[in-house]
């Protein structure tokens, strides 16, 4: 069962009541009375991490793909509470001095703060995180317009090739190959856009299971439609590099996630004051597309326009 049917099956009733709740169709709950942003995401081993050999890089990782949720509605985190369920083995004392030392220096970072969680025995090895924010607006998600462009921040696919690398599924230098296990651990946030993000996008969300899957999330209840464009999709003069020598596919390089950038679509009449905040705040902003009407298939068009198919639509959690 595809976790949409799941939650549609058996979820959504429960909450209609609730607005805060959103449907259940996005990664926040926002109480707009209160100005409560609240996300919640759950991480196991082997799934959402590749394995525990490096404690202090893995927890730097998954912090940062939980607050992730809340900088994509144009919400800075403030609080973070996190649960942990391990082994004496995964516990030991000198991986807690690791997780430790590692959360404290992301709080000083982002600016967060720890404020409680919950810790049980399992031997099978899994994180909760709980991320909090305030405001009384939110970037939602289901509210693109027709004609509006697709804009991304950052450089996308530098985080699932790094994974590919700890698979051992490639072999590049080791210069290179430090790059990207870098950018896997470490995904660079672009928290300082926040502020100015409510300010000119109409609908967001963070590319975590992939370009093509999240932005097929960010619109699932609309008419709509995306055209998408390969050569303007951004990516790292490394994994271009990389792109060429090697004859890899750019599209599926880019539609398997864990780039934690924020995708979202404006206006076209926005595109200035786009410009203007990413040379004000040195962050990377760039238009991949365009939202088209529904009647339109989804596409993704080469640099000579001839339409591509992506092996890949992203992660699908399955039940």
């Amino acid at each position: 069962m595809h976790e949409f049917d799941l939650i549609k099956n058996y979820f959504s009733k429960i909450s209609k009541k609730n607005k805060s709740a959103l449907n259940l169709n996005d990664d926040v709950f926002f109480d707009k009375k209160k100005g409560i942003i609240i996300s919640v995401d759950t991480y196991n081993i082997n799934t959402h991490f590749f394995n525990f050999k490096y404690p202090d890089l893995v927890i730097k990782k998954i912090l940062r793909s939980s607050i992730s949720d809340l900088i994509c509605k144009g919400v800075k985190p403030k609080f973070y509470f996190i649960s942990a369920s391990g082994n004496k083995k995964t516990f030991s004392k000198n991986n807690l001095y690791k997780i430790s030392k590692s959360l404290k220096s992301e709080q000083n970072k982002f600016n967060i703060v720890l404020c409680g969680g919950d810790t049980t025995f399992s031997n099978k090895l899994s994180f909760t995180i709980t991320s909090l924010g305030y405001s009384n607006k939110i970037i939602y998600r289901n509210k693109a317009k027709l004609n509006d462009d697709i804009y991304v921040t950052g450089n996308l696919g530098d985080s699932y090739l790094g994974l590919k690398l700890l698979s051992n599924k490639m072999n590049i230098k080791k210069k290179d190959k430090l790059f990207f296990i870098n950018k896997y651990y470490k995904p660079e946030l672009p928290l300082n856009l926040t502020k100015h993000l409510l300010k000119f996008a109409n609908s967001s969300i963070d590319i975590s299971d992939g370009l093509i899957g999240d932005l097929s999330k960010m619109i699932n209840r609309q008419k709509l439609s995306f055209h998408l464009f390969e050569n303007k999709i951004p990516v790292s003069k490394n994994l271009s590099d990389l792109i060429k020598n090697q004859r890899l596919n750019k599209i599926n390089l880019i539609s398997n996630g864990d780039d934690y950038q924020i995708l979202f679509t404006a206006n076209v009449n926005k595109a200035r004051i786009i410009k203007k905040t990413s040379k004000a705040t040195g962050i990377k902003i760039t238009k991949i597309g365009k939202i088209v009407t529904g009647n339109d298939r989804s596409l993704i068009f080469d640099e000579k326009g001839k339409q591509i198919q992506a092996k890949s639509k992203g992660y699908i959690h399955q039940f």
